[in-house]
């Protein structure tokens, strides 16, 4: 039986999610604990993409190293995609920006943050089941069942990353809104008794949708989806037979199929978390918000909400967050789930198969053919149409906004806002002499805590100076009310006592 372990953050939760969360708290410092049920990384195929809002806010972290490759500057990159099964719909990312779609199993992206996050000195229980949850008014204890006995860990923090049937969820006592499935829906890997039976891509007929992609060595990976209605017995597991006969009455012909690597069956059941924290307690992923899995947009939403709590949830713990800025998580990330879920049940709406909708389908195919409307459509499901909400009234129209890539001359030579961006400090960018004098002054009791760089001029940023989040968000700009104002806002009362407690350094430097 192990027993005791003290950490400041405990993580349930093992996936994507939850590895990155903990490569960020551990590389800021934090004695960080990842509780697992897996006793290995899955193999079963599940998310396969990374939308470009997430690639972008992940290589600023540093995190896609070896995964991802940046634009060459030499014109704005698009990769082709769909919307709601119909072809045309271009996912495009400016030029210095990585390619703003990023292909990769979540097995392969799973193992890549385990490792960073061991490396940043994280502790990943494998083989533990959480079983309990308890908080207090210091702190939140937490038991789970392993291998070699029941654990328990107490820490300052607990974060839910445990999926759609979260414990640390449901024993806290979140509400959430949920919306009930309308829709039954297959997903395997076979191999087809007759090969070239169906072709491969998304294909509608009166009955329901079929989309195939043969895999290397022969196997066929499918999804069906029935628009008749929910299945009676959603959690039931499904079987080759169920399969073979879904498929069959789509397409309106038997399709042999045999040797299934794996089977599974979901609908478009939806649900969003009422409040991201209650007290000690947060959560992030699936354990927040799940929606009907069309366009890839899950995974990548989940890494989003780390991105944003990871770097708030460090400073909090060190003592050094202005006065609800952990909050500002539930209010920035919370709204964004909902989009995702309002427009995969859009996309769902158009895919349903009733003859009266073929009009809007084709609506919808020529608005994908235009640069304008498919480009709102790309932003939204991409999330690159972000924009988080003004800290005040008098915000300049830069705050809140995402500051893309720029190539920047500073005193220690030619750098990028990516580069910049990876040490996980927040960053003040002054620009020219104008930005130096009075905002360097202002920002002088943060000094343990920001980076502050001084650039020449660039003509993409018209602005004297910039206050950028770790994650890439524009805090402030000039012309946005007092600096300090700012500063106090997001980390709370310069020069303290945590400053000279950490030597200046109120950040570790996380790892890149």
């Amino acid at each position: 039986m192990t027993d005791g372990i003290q950490a400041q953050v405990v993580i349930a939760g093992g996936g994507p999610v939850g590895m990155v969360l903990a490569c960020e708290l551990a590389g800021y410092g934090l004695v960080t604990v990842v509780v697992e049920a897996g006793s290995a990384v899955s193999r079963r195929p599940k998310a396969t993409t990374l939308h470009a809002r997430t690639v972008q806010c992940l290589v600023r972290r540093g995190y896609l190293d070896g995964l991802s490759h940046s634009g060459d500057g030499a014109g704005q990159a698009t990769s082709p995609f769909h919307f709601a099964g119909i072809p045309g719909l271009g996912i495009s990312a400016p030029a210095a920006e990585p390619e703003p779609l990023l292909k990769r199993a979540q097995e392969e992206l799973e193992h890549h943050f385990e490792e960073r996050a061991r490396a940043a000195g994280a502790l990943i229980l494998r083989g533990h089941r959480v079983t309990g949850v308890r908080q207090g008014p210091d702190g939140v204890r937490v038991t789970a069942a392993g291998p070699d006995g029941p654990v328990t860990c107490t820490a300052e923090y607990l974060v839910g990353a445990d999926g759609a049937r979260s414990i640390v969820r449901e024993q806290a006592g979140f509400a959430s809104r949920t919306y009930p499935a309308t829709v039954s829906a297959l997903a395997g890997d076979v191999l087809l008794e007759e090969p070239g039976a169906l072709e491969e891509g998304w294909r509608r007929t009166p009955r329901g949708w079929i989309v195939a992609k043969h895999l290397p060595g022969g196997g066929t990976r499918l999804r069906t989806l029935n628009c008749a209605g929910a299945h009676s017995e959603r959690h039931r597991p499904p079987t080759l037979q169920e399969l073979r006969a879904e498929v069959s009455r789509i397409v309106g012909r038997d399709v042999p199929m045999r040797a299934p690597k794996w089977l599974s069956r979901f609908s478009d059941f939806s649900r969003l978390a009422q409040s991201y924290r209650e007290g000690r307690i947060l959560l992030a992923g699936d354990a927040a918000h799940v929606h009907f899995p069309i366009g890839g947009q899950g995974l990548s939403t989940g890494l989003l909400d780390v991105v944003d709590l990871g770097w708030k949830l460090a400073l909090t713990v060190r003592g050094r967050a202005g006065e609800g800025l952990l909050d500002s998580y539930d209010r920035e990330r919370r709204p964004a789930a909902q989009r995702v879920i309002d427009n995969t049940r859009a996309q769902l709406a158009l895919m349903r198969p009733a003859p009266e909708l073929d009009p809007l389908r084709a609506l919808f195919g020529e608005l994908l053919g235009g640069e304008r409307e498919s480009g709102v459509l790309a932003s939204m499901v991409s999330a690159q149409d972000t924009v988080l909400p003004r800290r005040a009234a008098d915000a300049s129209p830069w705050e809140g906004r995402f500051l893309h890539n720029v190539g920047l001359t500073t005193r220690q030579g030619r750098t990028d806002v990516i580069d910049l961006l990876v040490p996980g400090r927040p960053l003040l960018l002054l620009l020219g002499a104008a930005g130096e004098g009075a905002y360097a002054e202002q920002a002088r009791g943060w000094a343990g805590l920001l980076r502050v760089v001084h650039a020449e001029p660039a003509p993409e940023l018209p602005c004297e100076a910039l206050l950028v989040r770790p994650d890439g968000y524009i805090a402030w700009a000039a012309g946005g009310g007092a600096l300090d104002a700012a500063l106090t806002a997001y980390f709370g009362a310069g020069g303290g006592a945590a400053d000279r407690a950490a030597g200046g350094d109120v950040l570790a430097p996380a790892l890149s």
